[in-house]
């Protein structure tokens, strides 16, 4: 039963990076070439560890992890289902971070702590959220469904479900009705 839904996932996961990504020809090469993937499924297994109390073998296989993609998740962060890191290079999420389904991040993205204090230091985003290269998104905020973050934009503070964020610090406006996730990504005004 396990295996039946590991597969389960990894078939949707692949359907995820289809999906997004224009440039992908099939599941082979997806499988085999996306480091983001590589690094969700990677986090899986070691996020199982954490939740089991294997705390240094959980950061010890992140840190393998990191080395070989370039990608580093801490073992502690949740991650939904359909994430997709396009690229990847440079993307660090920290270890209160939560990241609701069908969450789209680019390379040099990430998701970190503005305190040194214990519990939640990190970002919350939820499902359909999208986050342009570069961005850093700071502290326990809370970003709502289905936002859009600019490329490098610095975000601190909560944001409305439907929201786009761009600038340093980040201001935000609510989306326009039909306005497109990869247009607004892809826009030279949401780029700094």
């Amino acid at each position: 039963m396990a295996i039946r839904a590991a597969a389960s996932r990894i078939r949707e996961d692949l359907a995820a990076a289809r999906l997004r990504d224009p440039a992908a020809r099939g599941s082979l090469e997806i499988a085999l070439l996306y480091p983001g993937l590589h690094a969700i499924w990677a986090h899986r297994v070691w996020h199982a560890l954490w939740r089991r109390g294997f705390r240094f073998a959980a950061r010890a296989g992140s840190q393998i992890t990191r080395w070989l993609t370039g990608i580093e998740i801490h073992p502690g962060a949740q991650i939904g289902r359909r994430f997709f890191i396009d690229h990847g290079m440079g993307v660090v999420i920290g270890e209160t971070a939560e990241v609701g389904d069908d969450v789209m991040l680019y390379h040099g993205v990430t998701l970190g702590g503005r305190q040194r204090e214990g519990g939640k230091r990190h970002p919350t985003l939820g499902d359909g959220v999208a986050v342009g290269a570069g961005a850093k998104v700071l502290g326990p905020v809370l970003i709502g469904a289905h936002s859009v973050i600019g490329a490098n934009a610095v975000v601190t503070k909560d944001a409305a479900p439907d929201s786009v964020l761009v600038g340093v610090p980040a201001r935000s406006r609510q989306r326009r009705a039909g306005e497109d996730t990869r247009a607004l990504l892809m826009a030279p005004e949401y780029s700094i």
